[in-house]
C-alpha cells in the first residue's frame, strides 16, 4: 500500500530548517496536497527532486511518478478510511523523523492499528527526500523483504543505544535487559498489540527471538539523535545463525530520565528464520 498521509509534517520540520529568507511558509501547500491526492503544491514548494522510498511502491522519483503516487495514496487511504495519529516528531540538522500510528482496515477488512515511521532529509533548499518504514505483512499477510535503501554508515551510537545495539547482536538477552528502565517497552513492527513491557515480558521475549542460535545483526545506516530520541536506520543482515539479504528498517529508541531505555519501536518486515 503506498504512504503518503504526513510526509506533511516531516518536510515541515526539514523546510524550517533548509528554506531561503522570505521564501513563504508551505505547510498549508503540503496539506493541501496531501488531502486533495494533488502533488502540485508539494511540487512547487520542493521544485528540485523530490524521492519516496516506500515499501510498497519501491523508489519514487521525479515530479510525473510523484504525482501518480500520491493519486493512488489518497485513494487508497480512503477506501480504508484511514485515521493517521502523529505519535512523536523530532529534526536534527537537515533530517526529521515522525512516528505515526494510523487507524484503518486492512485486506480482510480487520480494523488495525498500523505503525509507521517517515524520515525526511532535506540535501538542499530545493529538493527532498522521504524514506517510509512500515511493516506490509500487518496488511496483507504475506512476508516480503525489502532490499537496503541506505549504505552502511559510520554511525553508531554511544549510551545506553550503543550497548542495547550490541547486546542485540551478541544475542544477550540479560544485557539487553539492562538497558531498559524498569518499566520499559520493546514494540515489534506489528503494533501496540505486540508491545512487551516490564523485565518478565521483555526476558521472555528477548530468548524467544535468541532461540534463531544468537543475536540480532543490524548495519547502521543513519542516526537521528536529539538526545531523547534516537531513529537509527539500519540494514538486517543476520539472525542467530542464519544470514539474511540485507533488509530495510528502522528503530526508534526513547531514553528515559534515568538515562535508560524507555522503550523500543521497530518498523521493518524482517522475519525470524525459524
Amino acid at each position: 500500500m503506498p504512504w503518503f498521509p504526513e510526509f506533511a509534517s516531516a518536510a515541515e520540520m526539514v523546510r524550517r530548517q533548509t528554506r531561503v529568507e522570505g521564501r513563504t511558509d508551505p505547510v498549508g501547500q503540503y496539506f493541501t496536497a496531501l488531502n486533495r491526492g494533488d502533488s502540485r503544491a508539494l511540487e512547487d514548494v520542493w521544485p528540485g527532486q523530490v524521492v519516496v522510498y516506500d515499501p510498497h511502491s519501491g523508489k519514487v522519483r521525479g515530479h510525473r511518478q510523484l504525482r501518480q503516487f500520491v493519486r493512488r495514496s489518497q485513494a487508497s487511504l480512503a477506501r480504508r478510511h484511514a485515521r493517521v495519529e502523529t505519535m512523536a516528531s523530532w529534526v536534527v540538522g537537515d533530517r526529521a523523523v515522525v512516528e505515526l500510528l494510523a487507524h484503518l482496515a486492512d485486506d480482510a477488512g480487520q480494523q488495525i492499528a498500523w505503525p509507521v515511521a517517515v524520515v525526511a532529509e532535506s540535501p538542499d533548499d530545493r529538493s527532498i527526500v522521504f524514506r517510509s518504514y512500515f511493516r506490509r505483512r500487518s496488511m496483507d499477510g504475506q512476508p516480503h523483504v525489502r532490499p537496503p535503501i541506505l549504505e552502511h554508515g559510520s554511525g553508531h551510537p554511544s549510551d545506553v543505544v550503543g550497548r542495547y545495539q550490541a547486546a542485540l547482536a551478541a544475542g544477550d538477552a540479560e544485557a539487553l535487559l539492562n538497558a531498559f528502565a524498569p518499566d520499559g517497552y520493546y514494540r515489534e513492527p506489528m503494533g501496540p498489540d505486540h508491545t512487551h513491557r516490564g523485565r518478565a515480558e521483555l526476558r521472555s521475549f528477548f530468548r524467544l527471538c535468541f532461540s534463531a542460535g544468537g543475536g540480532i545483526v543490524q548495519e547502521n545506516c543513519a542516526v537521528t539523535d536529539d538526545s531523547m530520541r534516537c531513529a537509527v536506520e539500519y540494514n538486517c543482515v543476520r539472525w542467530g545463525s542464519h544470514d539474511l539479504p540485507p533488509q530495510a528498517g528502522i528503530a526508534i529508541y526513547e531514553r528515559g530520565p534515568d538515562g535508560l531505555l524507555a522503550a523500543a519501536r521497530v518498523y521493518d518486515d524482517v522475519e525470524a528464520p525459524v
